[in-house]
Formats: structure tokens, sequence, C-alpha cells
């Protein structure tokens, strides 16, 4: 077994596991859009970002890529991966604003407006789709092309692909088709309706700069806040 402290507090994981995996399992939250149960780990969303180690040498990794580490501290909440988090929500918000997954991972941050040019109904390069056609469908029809701002997903030279089954199983998986909220004006690009927004309470005793990670807060719920 491997030791390490997860938010200052001693735990313990299996060889090979992954911070997501080992947060989930103790309990600690830890947004996600790429990643989905069945899929190999993408981190191309960059929501799960943690911060590991200390001080100056301390730096932000995807938690559902980087694998556990002896004597390892990992911080899921610092203020550094909460700004973090925050401006990838921002821009997720700004490529896909009709999003419902979008729209509750925004809000349940305290994203209230978006500060970015607005797109319309962009592909946020998941993966999910890619992923899902060709680890679960045994497909491969779809795929990643270009690189930069030109990368998109699309079947090989543009054509329609022999390959697709036409099964659905990339538009189930896709966050940006799966739900769809209403409003796309930018003073009404989040409405905050479906999310937890519960105030945080937490304990400094250890960190300064520790923001509440509880979804639901415990807390919140017993004492009716």
């Amino acid at each position: 077994m491997i030791s390490f402290k997860l938010n200052g507090q001693r735990v313990t994981a299996e060889p090979g596991a992954t911070i997501l995996e080992t947060a989930r399992f103790f309990g600690v939250p830890i947004p996600t859009l790429c990643d989905m149960e069945g899929l190999t780990p993408f981190g191309g969303c960059r929501l799960c970002v943690v911060e590991i180690g200390d001080g100056e040498a301390s730096k932000l990794v995807t938690a559902c890529t980087h694998p556990v580490q002896e004597g390892m501290r990992v911080r899921t909440a610092s203020r550094r991966v909460v700004d973090a988090r925050r401006m990838v929500a921002e821009l997720l918000l700004a490529s896909c604003p009709q999003s419902k997954t979008v729209q509750d991972l925004a809000a349940s941050m305290g994203i209230h407006r978006q500060r970015f040019r607005q797109e319309h109904e962009d592909c946020i390069l998941c993966g999910r789709c890619v992923r899902m056609c060709s680890e679960q469908m045994m497909s491969g029809a779809i795929g990643f092309q270009g690189r930069g701002r030109e990368r998109r997903i699309s079947t090989p030279f543009d054509r329609a692909s022999e390959l697709c089954r036409r099964c659905g199983g990339c538009i189930q998986v896709c966050p940006a088709c799966e739900l769809r909220c209403t409003f796309n004006e930018p003073e009404r690009a989040v409405c905050g309706g479906c999310a937890n927004l519960s105030p945080p309470c937490v304990d400094h005793g250890q960190f300064d700069d520790m923001q509440c990670y509880m979804d639901p807060c415990a807390a919140c719920r017993m004492s009716g806040a």
C-alpha cells in the first residue's frame, strides 16, 4: 500500500491508483468533465487539477491521470487549485454556454457571469466521444484532427466512415449535447438553479488558503444553512 497525505490527512491507496480514484474512495469530491466510468483517463478538461508538493516546489497536476506516490502531499481545494478550476470553467462556459453540464459546473464554483467572448455550441474537446467510440463500441470511427486552435473531432478525411454503426454513443456521452439550458445571454449565462450553492464552512487550522471541498456540505445541511 502507498501512504500519502490528502488534504492534511494520512491515507493509503493501492499501487497504480490515481489521485482522483483515491480521493473519491475517501469521499473527497473533485470536479471532472472528460473523466467517465468505463473510459481510460484523458486529462483533457483540466477541471480535476490538484496541487501536489509544498512551497515553491508545488505544482498542479490532473488528478485523473496522476498516480499516487509514497509520501506525496495533495491538496484538492487550495486557492491555486480553485482559481485554476474557475478559469477552466469560465472558458468552457464561453465555448458551450447552453450545456447544462457545463453550467452546473460553473455555478457550483460560484461563477455567474462569463468574462470571455462567447461562442455558440462549440466542441469542448473533452474526448468522451472518441474514447466511447474506440473503447466501448470497438469502432474508432471518429478521432482528433489538427492541433492548437485547429484541433477538432471528425471522421478520417472528413468523410462518412464505414466503421460508424450509427449507435449514438458519441452523442449520449457528449456534455455539449446531452442536456440543454435555454438562456445564452452573457448576463444570464449561468442560472445556478440546478447546483448546490451551500455556503462553505471549513477549518483553516492546517492551511491558510483551503476552500471548502465538501459537496454537499454536511455541516451546512446539519445547521440548516
